[in-house]
């Protein structure tokens, strides 16, 4: 039946190519300019670009994907999981679709260490550098995703890229108007899967010159809605805004270009469970398994509901957390909100000062308002100590001090929200000098500001009886104690600022081009704690602006309330060159790179007094690239051998002298592999794309897990050496020589199309191999074989209009039942995401 609806459904799916042809850019525009095609192409004749895959030839192991393989994907899907098609990127999609959020590696280094930028402004969260996949820009309005594999080029304004960086731009306006409009129908086709339907519709309109003076502009929106593809709950709500505009400056290439960029997501958490419980559903259950019930719909009784809607008992403890009657509504995993409202304004400008000097000036400004996480029961009474009554967040609990639920006493517990809340401002620019000492020497100065005020918190609000939340966003309209402060189970303020110059030399010597560069980043991290730390593992109480005397007497190992400030400088060189021997050459390339830590260490360290000891070092690290590319006519390839080394480790691991499981330093991991591509246009009709990667990576030394103590009289863990005799000594997990956990061994893919007049056909496949559960290397999740399927039908061949396609998608087409996406764990078993299943989406593009 679900077919049936595929098949009299439209969709549309929309091609950029025929708007603004593609190079081989880099992340800004001063990168853009200075890695012109006239510096970095020796040859004239070499063909980088064969069916969409373009292996620029330069001194960094690069890979970019054009508008010719992204307008293929299903419209809507995440730029990330089009990336997957680039050797060495690992990305495992929670849903069919896209929006429901997913995580990747590139070379092993998870997301939070690679850097993903849009016209070269930072995505990565500025507090804990993690990257939400679902909050990207529309495939449509990309030109080209270029993926730098293990460095990042000089001006970049990252401070997480230790692991390489993924580059987005967006597309140049029109010089003529058009107009595209595009709608998507989809649904899981999987076995007992039910009827889970995916809607998308997206419009794009160009200006063309609109002033007679190359004034050109484009706007575009979109819409996107779908049922949750696992449980009888969840559903996604997904709107974005894109709009450029560009105005020429002369005929020398000069320009200034503002873009803009909004995304609303509303959705849900879903098909997270432990690693192995998922193993065993994927494996050893049937298919229908994957899709379950969760307790929806729901009632909470008035009992256990404030906010007005309640209606206790007087003298009586109603306590939802522990009513039967109520089923515990509202507290799965899967009912828990993930809203975000998120957004940016990109400015782009290139200006000629005089013959061989060139200005490039890139200022941006970035939105975020973002939470997540659970419910919780809400107490109505006070947290007394010493005889002094306090409200607050305490031990863990929510203490209001005021009747909740309109029974007249404080003995309830009733039914609220708790998410973590963050709010961003972000403000950058990246400027770059660029001279041209003579047609074939070039340098460039450049400086790099990225300022971001990271405010997070954790206000409260109530639950409706059905379990739903009065907010998605309780800091709209939070709950405030009887003293008057808003109850919050984290209060901070940090400021994550990165001031940097850097340099880059690049010249031509005969056949060889050499580059040399050198980046100095300066960054400083502004902590401003307003809560009480009461462990070096990050717990918190949060007790408003009361007298805490009483409180600081109780606890006195709490870290009071403060401010700290950490800086981190490095220099971070980089030196590589090409030689060109007509259709192939070699390449190789060294780089430094650096991830600083996290706000969450930072903060955890606070319960430290001496900064010294409590301060976690920046990961470093060193990479080696060593390659041969081969471009001629109608084949592309390359072949890259890398390694690098990896300082300083940052997870969390168990301290000795604090007898706590915190974030710490473990030491060197080394990380080597092979990565390799080839596209081949066998006719002008036909394409063939083969790529694969080997990552190795071997832990050098082994951790420190906690001290040895007797459980019912026996020592343990025995298992890592524990006897009668070594109680309350260190116990070392045995991780040297084990691989990192989280990432596949072994990737190999394809992509092949051909075109039959009007129709195209075309088919992709991907094998990841297996993956430790975490570092101990006990066990693995096995590996799996993704299919999908795409085709598209030119309706402009049988005069029905201009741009106008059917374009059909199927993903996972055997429906292969897999663990998706976990990341590295030091030696717990972390949860993971059940595999998205087959789905299938039919698309109608008309444009003019």
């Amino acid at each position: 039946m679900k077919l049936k609806y595929l098949l009299a459904a439209s969709v549309v799916s929309l091609s950029a190519s025929a708007l603004m042809p593609s190079v081989a850019h880099a992340q800004s525009t001063g990168s853009v300019d200075f890695e012109d095609e006239e510096i970095i192409i020796v040859t004239g004749s070499r063909a980088t670009d064969v069916g969409g895959v373009d292996i620029p030839d330069t001194p960094k192991a690069k890979q970019v994907l054009t508008d010719e393989v992204i307008r293929r994907q299903r419209p809507g899907q995440t730029v990330n999981d089009i990336i997957n098609l680039v050797p060495g990127v690992s990305f495992q999609n929670n849903d069919p679709w896209g929006s429901g959020g997913g995580g990747f590696t590139i070379r092993g280094f998870g997301a939070d260490r690679v850097s993903q930028t849009v016209d070269g402004i930072p995505l990565n969260d500025s507090g804990n550098y993690a990257l939400y996949t679902n909050q990207q820009v529309d495939p449509e309005v990309l030109e080209q995703v270029n993926v730098n594999l293990g460095v990042t080029d000089v001006d970049s304004p990252t401070a997480s890229a230790a692991g390489g960086t993924v580059n987005l731009r967006t597309r140049v306006p029109s010089e003529t108007f058009g107009v595209v409009a595009s709608a998507t129908y989809g649904n899981v086709l999987a076995e007992a899967s039910g009827d889970r339907p995916y809607v998308r519709a997206f419009g794009m309109v160009d200006t063309g010159d609109f002033t007679g003076f190359g004034t050109r502009a484009f706007a575009s929106a979109s819409w996107t809605t779908y049922d949750n593809p696992f449980n009888n709950y969840g559903k996604v709500r997904k709107q974005q805004y894109n709009g450029r505009i560009y105005q020429e400056l002369g005929a020398n290439g000069d320009f200034i270009s503002i873009a803009g960029h909004y995304n609303q997501n509303r959705n849900n958490f879903f098909g997270s469970q432990n690693v192995l419980d998922i193993k065993d559903l994927v494996t050893s259950q049937p298919g229908s398994n994957r899709f379950y019930d969760i307790n929806y719909p729901c009632q909470i009784p008035e009992t256990q509901l404030g906010g007005g809607f309640g209606q206790g008992t007087p003298g009586v403890a109603d306590t939802w957390s522990d009513s039967s009657s109520s089923g515990n509504c509202g507290v799965e995993f899967d009912r828990r909100y993930n809203p975000s409202n998120t957004g940016n304004i990109r400015g782009s400008s290139r200006f000629t000062l005089s013959d061989g000097l060139i200005l490039t000036v890139d200022p941006s400004f970035q939105y975020v308002k973002a939470n997540g996480g659970g419910v919780e029961d809400l107490r109505e009474g006070f947290y007394e100590i010493d005889g002094v009554q306090y409200t607050g967040f305490i031990r863990g609990g929510y203490y209001y001090g005021m009747d909740l639920n309109g029974d007249g006493d404080l003995m309830d517990r009733v039914a609220g929200m708790d998410p973590s809340q963050t709010r961003t401002r972000r403000y950058g620019v990246i400027a770059n000098l660029i001279y041209d000492i003579n047609p074939d020497h070039r340098v460039r100065m450049a400086y790099t500001l990225d300022h971001a005020r990271h405010r997070q918190t954790g206000q409260t609000s109530y639950l409706y009886a059905n379990g739903e939340p009065f907010d998605v966003f309780p800091i709209n309209d939070p709950i405030e104690t009887s003293d008057g402060f808003e109850l919050n189970k984290r209060n901070r303020l940090s400021y994550a600022i990165l001031n940097q110059v850097s340099g880059e030399y690049r010249g031509m010597f005969g056949a060889m081009t050499v580059v040399a560069g050198l980046r100095v980043p300066f960054f400083k991290r502004e902590l401003n704690q307003y809560c009480y730390t009461t462990s070096a593992s990050g717990f918190v109480d949060c007790l408003g602006d009361q007298d805490t005397t009483a409180y600081e007497a109780a606890n006195p190992n709490a870290a009071p309330p403060q401010e700290r400030t950490y800086k981190y400088d490095k220099f971070l060189p980089n030196v590589g060159l090409t030689y060109d021997f007509g259709a192939a050459s070699v390449f190789a390339n060294y780089a430094k790179g650096i991830s600083v830590p996290g706000t969450d260490p930072l903060y955890d360290s606070l319960f430290l007094a001496d900064v010294r000891d409590s301060q976690p070092v920046p990961e470093t690290t060193d990479s080696f690239d060593l390659g041969v590319r081969f471009g001629f006519g109608n084949v592309t390839a390359q072949l890259a051998g890398w390694y690098t080394r990896y300082n300083n480790r940052l997870a969390s691991a168990y301290d000795p002298v604090l007898e706590e499981t915190l974030f710490r330093n473990l030491g060197r991991v080394d990380k080597y592999g092979l990565d390799g591509s080839i596209a081949w246009n066998p006719t002008p009709n036909t394409l063939l794309y083969v790529f694969g990667s080997i990552s190795e990576s071997e832990i050098k030394d082994d951790v420190v897990g906690g001290q040895c103590y007797l459980d019912d009289g026996d020592p343990t863990p025995a298992e890592y050496g524990c006897t009668a005799a070594n109680i309350g000594e260190d116990y070392f997990l045995p991780t040297a020589g084990k691989r990192e956990s989280g990432s596949p061994k072994y990737t190999v893919g394809a992509r092949g199309q051909v075109a039959f007049g009007a129709l195209e056909l075309g088919a992709q496949v991907k094998y990841t191999g297996k993956r430790y559960i975490n570092d101990l290397n006990v066990d693995t999740v096995p590996s799996y074989t993704l299919v999908d399927l795409d085709l598209r039908y030119d309706l402009g061949e049988i005069g029905v209009g201009q741009n106008a396609a059917i374009q059909v998608n199927v993903t996972n087409l055997f429906d292969e039942r897999y663990v998706g996406y976990f990341g590295g764990s030091l030696d717990n078993t972390p949860f993971a995401q059940i595999g998205a299943p087959r789905a299938g989406s039919i698309s109608l593009i008309i444009g003019y």
